[in-house]
C-alpha cells in the first residue's frame, strides 16, 4: 500500500480517463484536482474527503446523478397559471384569480415535487393535480385535488404500482409573530394585556406586532342622541355599540353584540381615533327634536351617534331624522300615534342598537313620550303605567377589566298624571319634570339624554373606544 500527494491532476492528452493509484491506495490531493472521470481501481465506491471537510462546487457549476435528499429546491415566483411541473422543484401556487392545473413531470423511482398554498386561497380556488400519461397517483391513474386552505404538499414517485405518493400533507401555517407595542390614550394593565382607553379623539400608533399576535380586541361606542325638549319629550337614543368577542385577549366578558365577532388586525402605523360627542338636547321653540349624538370610529369600525328624542306632537314637517346607532323616543301628542327613530342606523351586523319607542294615543290625561332606544333593548312608551317611557337597556362588557354597561337610552319627560321615565342602564339619563329639562347622558357612555318637560332638553352622553391586547 502506498500513499500518494498530488498538487494537481489533470486527465492525460488525448484521453477522457484520470487514474489515480492502485487498489488500496490512499490518494491525497492538495491543490487543484482537474479531471474528466474519477473510477475506482477496486470496488465501486470513491470516497472524496474525510470526516468533517465540505465537498463543494465551483460557482456555477452543476450536479447530476448524485440523487435528492427527499427536498426540492424552491421557484420563489409563485405560479398564477397552469403549468408542469419538473422534479425536484418546489412550487408557491396562487389562485387568487382562479384554478389552476399542475401537470406532474413523467414519474421515475425518487422524482419529487412540492407544492404550496401561496395566498391562502386554494379553498376557492383549488389545485387539481395530474398525473403525466399513465402514471398514478397513490395508485390511481387520475386526477387529484387540493382544496384546503394554507396547504401545502410533497409528492414523490414510488414505483409504477402506486406512482406519485404524498410524503407530506400540511395544512399548518407556520408565520412569523410579534407582540403589539403600541402608545395612545390612557394605558391599562391586565395580567399579560394592555388596554388603550380612548375618552377623547387620539392616536392609537402601533410600533410594532406582526402575525397571529398583531391582533386586538375592541369596544366602540358612540355619543348618544339629545332629548326632546318643549313639552312631552322623548328620551334620546344610545350611541351604537360594537363590540369584540374578547377571544384574542383574555376571554373576559361581553354582551350578546360581541359574540362571535372577531378581533381586527392590525399593522405598524398610527391608527386615529374619533370619539363621538354626545347630541345636543332640542332648543327651546327648536326644531321638534334633540341632534344625533357623535360618531365614534377606529380602524374600520364606526359606530353611529344615537337618534335625538323629539318634542311633543312629533313629527312634524321638517323635523330631522330620529334614527341612529339607537333611535330617539318619539315625543307625545294629543290624540297622534308618533313613531320612534330606528335603530341599527346605518345597519351593521350585530346590530349596534335598537329602535327608540313610539308614543300612543292620549288617554286624556296627556300623551306622554317614549324612551330612547338602548344598546340591547328598544325603548318603551308605557302608555298604561304611571311613568313615561323607560329608556332601553345597554350593553356591558369587562374589556377595561370592570363589568361597565354603556349606551343605554334616555327616558321621556313627566306629564301630568306621570312621572318622568327612568333611563336605560348604561348612562342614559332621566327624564324631567312637567315643567324642566331633562338629565344628561352619561359622559363615555354613549347614554341618551332624558326628554325636558319645558325648556331646553339636556345632552346625550359622550362615547368611548377602547382597545385590549396581549403584549408579553
Amino acid at each position: 500500500m502506498s500513499e500518494v500527494k498530488v498538487n494537481k491532476i489533470s486527465p492525460r492528452t488525448n484521453c477522457g480517463t484520470t487514474q489515480l493509484g492502485d487498489a488500496g491506495d490512499t490518494i491525497t490531493v492538495t491543490g487543484d484536482l482537474k479531471s474528466n472521470s474519477l473510477k475506482s481501481a477496486s470496488g465501486s465506491t470513491i470516497t472524496l474527503g474525510q470526516s468533517g471537510d465540505t465537498i463543494q462546487l465551483g460557482c456555477g457549476a452543476s450536479q447530476t446523478g448524485f440523487g435528492r435528499t427527499g427536498t426540492v429546491d424552491w421557484d420563489t415566483t409563485a405560479k398564477t397559471a397552469s403549468f408542469t411541473a419538473v422534479s425536484g422543484n418546489g412550487y408557491f401556487v396562487n389562485t387568487t384569480s382562479g384554478s389552476i392545473t399542475v401537470t406532474l413531470p413523467a414519474g421515475s423511482a425518487g422524482s419529487i415535487v412540492s407544492l404550496k398554498d401561496y395566498a391562502n386561497t386554494w379553498q376557492t380556488n383549488n389545485v387539481t393535480v395530474t398525473p403525466n400519461g399513465t402514471d398514478k397517483i397513490d395508485g390511481v391513474n387520475a386526477n387529484a385535488v387540493l382544496n384546503t386552505e394554507d396547504q401545502s404538499v410533497t409528492l414523490v414517485y414510488v414505483d409504477s404500482t402506486k406512482g406519485w405518493r404524498a410524503v407530506q400533507d400540511s395544512t399548518s401555517n407556520v408565520t412569523g409573530a410579534a407582540y403589539i407595542a403600541a402608545t395612545g390614550g390612557t394605558v391599562t394593565c391586565c395580567g399579560d394585556y394592555k388596554i388603550h382607553t380612548f375618552t377623547s379623539p387620539g392616536t392609537f400608533c402601533v410600533t410594532a406586532g406582526s402575525g397571529p399576535l398583531a391582533v386586538v380586541d375592541y369596544l366602540v361606542v358612540a355619543g348618544g342622541g339629545g332629548g326632546g325638549g318643549v313639552a312631552r319629550a322623548g328620551g334620546g337614543g344610545g350611541g351604537g355599540y360594537r363590540e369584540s368577542s374578547g377571544a384574542s385577549s383574555g376571554s373576559y366578558s361581553v354582551s350578546p353584540l360581541g359574540a362571535c365577532v372577531s378581533a381586527l388586525p392590525v399593522t405598524v402605523t398610527a391608527y386615529s381615533i374619533t370619539v363621538g360627542a354626545g347630541g345636543a338636547g332640542q332648543p327651546p321653540a327648536g326644531n321638534g327634536a334633540g341632534s344625533q349624538g357623535g360618531n365614534s370610529i377606529f380602524s374600520t369600525i364606526t359606530s353611529a351617534g344615537g337618534g335625538g328624542g323629539r318634542d311633543d306632537d312629533s313629527p312634524k314637517p321638517g323635523n330631522p331624522s330620529t334614527n341612529g346607532g339607537s333611535g330617539g323616543g318619539s315625543g307625545g301628542g294629543a290624540n297622534v300615534l308618533n313613531i320612534g327613530g330606528d335603530g341599527n342606523t346605518p345597519p351593521v351586523s350585530p346590530p349596534q342598537g335598537n329602535a327608540g319607542g313610539s308614543a300612543t294615543i292620549s288617554d286624556g290625561q296627556g300623551n306622554q313620550g317614549a324612551g330612547g332606544g338602548g344598546a340591547t333593548q328598544e325603548g318603551f312608551s308605557n302608555a298604561s303605567a304611571p311613568t313615561s317611557g323607560h329608556g332601553g337597556a345597554g350593553a356591558t362588557s369587562s374589556i377595561n377589566a370592570t363589568p361597565t354597561t354603556r349606551a343605554g337610552g334616555g327616558g321621556a319627560s313627566a306629564v301630568p298624571g306621570r312621572s318622568a321615565g327612568p333611563g336605560g342602564s348604561g348612562g342614559g339619563g332621566p327624564g324631567g319634570p312637567t315643567t324642566g329639562a331633562g338629565t344628561a347622558g352619561t359622559a363615555n357612555t354613549g347614554g341618551g339624554a332624558g326628554g325636558g318637560g319645558g325648556g331646553t332638553g339636556a345632552t346625550g352622553g359622550s362615547g368611548i373606544v377602547i382597545i385590549r391586547y396581549k403584549y408579553q
